[in-house]
């Protein structure tokens, strides 16, 4: 997904808003999530969002997203944002984020997502990455149980 920084995405500084930024990492993984399912796709979590550096207005913002692992209802979804100035071609790694995605029927109940099937060794680390990180989400949510 590619977005331009206009002036109405920004503060006061000229900066892209986060919040703008979450909403465009939001629909970049649910549009993966749900070609991956071929289901609507709701957010289940966002997992820690760190701003690496600001974008620019004028900018733009290029979002990648990935279904890293499907689990039973759910599925990983990881997001790297790209910021690339159009006047001098330098681009920059902004951010990255998981976010945690179900699929539902048309009922609004969670149904059972396809696997994810890694080939290269980009996706086998994503894969098993993924699952690190759920383990760590299901011990968070057990203790604040």
């Amino acid at each position: 997904m590619t977005e331009m920084v206009l002036p109405n995405h920004t503060n006061r500084l000229g900066n892209l808003l986060g919040g703008q930024l979450m909403h465009w990492i939001d629909i970049c993984a649910a549009i993966a999530a749900s070609r991956h399912t071929n289901r609507v796709c709701v957010t289940a979590s966002v997992d820690e969002l760190n701003f690496l550096h600001p974008i620019k207005e004028g900018e733009v913002v290029m979002l990648q997203a990935s279904v890293n692992r499907a689990f039973t209802t759910s599925m990983e979804v990881g997001v790297k944002v790209t910021s690339e100035n159009l006047l001098n071609g330098v681009r920059r790694h902004a951010n990255s984020a998981y976010l945690t995605f179900v699929a539902i029927d048309d009922d609004g109940k969670p149904v059972p997502v396809p696997p994810v099937k890694p080939s290269s060794v980009v996706e086998k680390r994503r894969y098993n990455d993924a699952a690190r990180r759920r383990a760590e989400r299901l011990r968070v949510r057990k203790e604040g149980a």
